[in-house]
Order: C-alpha cells, then sequence, then structure tokens
C-alpha cells in the first residue's frame, strides 16, 4: 500500500490516539483536509512499511541506491549527508559563501571547515560556478557544491566528480529538482555525485520544506536521518512527497514542464539581457538600468515581485506551477521596459 492509500484507508478509523485534534477539530478549517489525513505511527498497521516502499519507487525512478524523503527541507539532508561520510576532525570542503546549512553540518560532525571562494560573473553581480582548479582537495573527507547557484549557474558535476577521488562529493541541488524530468535543462548531479539534495518546494510544485536525499555510493543515510529527525513524522507531509514525485514523473507533469519551458523560451526573445544556465531562472538586466531600479519598476509599476535583486542584475524564480497568465503578464511588462 502506498502512503497515499494509507492515509486515505485511515480516515475512515475512530481514533483515540495522538494527535489530540482526533482529525476532526479543525483549528485551522482551510486546512481541514490536512488534519483529516494527520495520522500518528501508532494509527496505522506498519505506516514504515508504506514509507519505505514508497521511497524504492522514487528510488528506482531517479536510478539512486536510496532516496529519502525529507520534511525539514535541504537543510536536513545536507546535514545527514555530512554526518554520513565523515568522522569526527575530518575536513570538508565548502564555498566560504553558501547555505548556513553546509557550516552548520559541519560544526555538528565535529569536523574541520575548509572553505573555498567563487569568482563573481563580471556585469551580473553573481557568483559563478565552482570549477576543479578552485578545489584544494588535500587531506579533504568531503566536498560539498551549490549547484545550481541561486541565480541558477551551474558546475560541472562530471569534472568535479573526476577529482574527489579520496573525497565523498556532496551535491546541494535544491534548487534543481526538475531537472530529472527534461532534456531541456542542465544534467542533474543525481547519478553522479555520492549525495544530492534537492528542494520539491523551491521549483518543482512540493509543499514546504519537502526535500530529497539521494544517494549513490554505498553508504545509507538512514541513521544519521534518525539522528536529526522527528521520531513523529508528518504522514501527509510525507504522502505529499509521494504524490508530487509521481506527477513530476507522469506524462501529464513532463508535460506542464514543457510547456513551461516553451514560455520561458519565448520570454527570452525580448529586447533584455538573460543570464544563467537554468532556463527556468528569469536572470535579467537591461541598460541604463540598476538591478535595483528594475526590481522597483517591475513592482511599482506592473505589481510584479523578483525573487532576489542586486547592483547590476534581477532574478525571477519560476516553477512547475507557474502559470503561463503570469509570464504573459511578466512579459508584456518586459516588452514595455524595453
Amino acid at each position: 500500500m502506498s502512503l497515499i492509500g494509507l492515509l486515505r484507508k485511515q480516515n475512515r478509523k475512530t481514533l483515540f490516539t495522538t494527535p489530540s485534534h482526533g482529525q476532526k477539530l479543525f483549528i485551522f478549517s482551510k486546512l481541514r483536509n490536512l488534519y483529516k489525513y494527520d495520522i500518528s505511527e501508532t494509527d496505522a498497521h506498519d505506516p514504515q512499511t508504506a514509507l519505505h516502499k514508497a521511497q524504492e519507487k522514487v528510488s528506482n525512478i531517479y536510478g539512486t541506491k536510496y532516496t529519502h524523503f525529507l520534511t525539514n527541507g535541504s537543510t536536513s539532508g545536507i546535514i545527514a549527508s555530512v554526518l554520513a561520510c565523515t568522522n569526527k576532525g575530518d575536513k570538508v570542503l565548502l564555498w566560504r559563501n553558501a547555505h548556513p546549512s553546509h557550516l552548520n553540518a559541519v560544526k555538528l560532525a565535529g569536523c574541520e571547515p575548509v572553505f573555498y571562494d567563487l569568482p563573481i560573473i563580471k556585469g551580473w553581480g553573481i557568483p559563478d560556478k565552482t570549477t576543479p582548479d578552485l578545489l584544494n582537495l588535500n587531506g579533504i573527507k568531503a566536498v560539498i557544491i551549490t549547484s545550481p547557484t541561486y541565480e541558477g549557474i551551474v558546475s560541472d558535476i562530471k569534472a568535479i566528480k573526476a577529482v574527489c577521488k579520496n573525497a565523498y562529493l556532496i551535491v546541494d541541488e535544491a534548487h534543481g529538482a526538475l531537472y530529472p524530468f527534461s532534456d531541456k535543462l542542465p544534467q542533474s548531479a543525481i547519478n553522479i555525485a555520492d549525495f544530492t539534495i534537492q528542494s520539491l518546494h523551491k521549483t518543482a510544485g512540493g509543499l514546504n520544506p519537502t526535500a530529497l536525499l539521494h544517494v549513490t555510493c554505498d553508504l545509507d543515510a538512514s541513521k544519521s536521518l534518525s539522528m536529526i529527525n522527528t521520531t513523529s513524522p508528518s504522514y501527509p507531509i510525507l504522502a505529499s512527497i509521494e504524490a508530487n514525485i509521481n506527477y513530476l514523473n507522469s506524462a501529464r507533469g513532463r508535460r506542464q514542464l514543457n510547456n513551461l519551458i516553451l514560455n520561458l523560451e519565448d520570454l527570452r526573445k525580448i529586447n533584455f539581457d538573460f543570464g544563467g544556465d537554468d532556463i527556468t531562472k528569469i536572470l535579467i538586466k537591461k541598460e541604463g538600468l540598476t538591478g535595483y531600479e528594475l526590481s522597483e519598476k517591475l513592482f511599482e509599476e506592473f505589481n510584479i515581485e523578483d525573487e532576489k535583486t542586486n547592483e547590476h542584475s534581477t532574478m525571477l524564480l519560476c516553477g512547475i506551477g507557474t502559470s503561463e497568465r503570469n509570464l504573459e503578464k511578466l512579459k508584456r511588462a518586459l516588452i514595455k521596459l524595453s
């Protein structure tokens, strides 16, 4: 039985268990369906087996040794990866300005952080990709790479993996959860790196804070995850991960993703400068305008809010749920500004 089926079946029972809302007391009525499917491990027959089967099915979809469902975002996947492949005192190489979870993971593992820096792309004001020549791997036990970056800059993970002969490679692919489902997007690190972490909620349509931890090496991160995860998991959120992957892997999901990419390709025909390696990150700049001025014009004149801005450029984030209507609105705004 799948996690989704487990929750549907459980909904018919009379409960004298946790959670204390009893699936009937809807304190926040707009989430009444979530309350109905919120169960405890004691409320169903061996829900862990359903979770194991769901993860096994998803692992087959991605072609990994293990794929773990995460309900505490990519942060928990980063921490579990470092805990799984290092011992106290080991050296871990990471980008100096990476997401805080990278350094926190190293600290929690009792390891020694070693930092590398990334150059800034001239004219765009954003960090460039990670390349093998930037990495001093002497004495390093694990390497954490961010690819894609927030702005959609993608590193050559194959080239980096080739030089990590004695180090585990962990790739923070939080913003690349759509990559495995379209040949028009950059190549995912999933089948290259030892550990790859993806946030479903960032671009793939998942609930906050759903994510995935993919493992292709011989190390299983289950024990590490059990050290940092709650013993009272949210089965509705876990089931939403299962449903999310089923959708992305379906003909309907792939069709929606392809339509999104086609609309984004059409948007790039406008007389603007577009940057980045990931088309779902609309990284733009316009001669005569700073990134901040462009951001302000989009917000004040067209009621469009961007994701991130710097002195040179502005980035608007898209995902599987970005509507054609919203893209058309953005297109009209950019045409007027151009």
